[in-house]
């Protein structure tokens, strides 16, 4: 079967991951010393937070939108990944690895 939990398990698994690392990097850069200069990473955090439990859910639904709403991630996760790569900060680095994996993950089901 071709949709469903088993089928989109790693990715996922690999979306939740990347979920839980934004809202961390959102969060860690509140304790920044130029918020302000943080603002757009905080902003993509939380979009790519959002949109990776959301395509989690879909994928763990057997949505028949969930090789649509992968795609729209990889998208999201990609932009969030440029910014914090942009950052020196071990919290953005970390999320910028992490989105970059689940763009990867989301990539790979668009193909198969």
């Amino acid at each position: 079967m071709k949709n469903g939990y088993h089928f989109y398990k790693d990715c996922i698994e690999i979306c939740l991951r990347c979920a839980a690392i934004c809202n961390h990097c959102a969060s860690s850069c509140t304790d920044e010393k130029d918020v302000t200069m943080m603002a757009r990473c905080i902003q993509l955090d939380m979009e790519c937070a959002a949109i990776c439990y959301a395509t989690a859910q879909l994928m763990s639904l057997g949505s028949a939108n969930a090789v649509q709403i992968c795609s729209i991630c990889a998208d999201i996760c990609e932009a969030c990944a440029a910014e914090c790569s942009q950052h020196s900060n071990k919290h953005c680095q970390e999320c910028a690895e992490s989105c970059k994996q689940c763009a990867e993950a989301c990539r790979k089901l668009l193909v198969s």
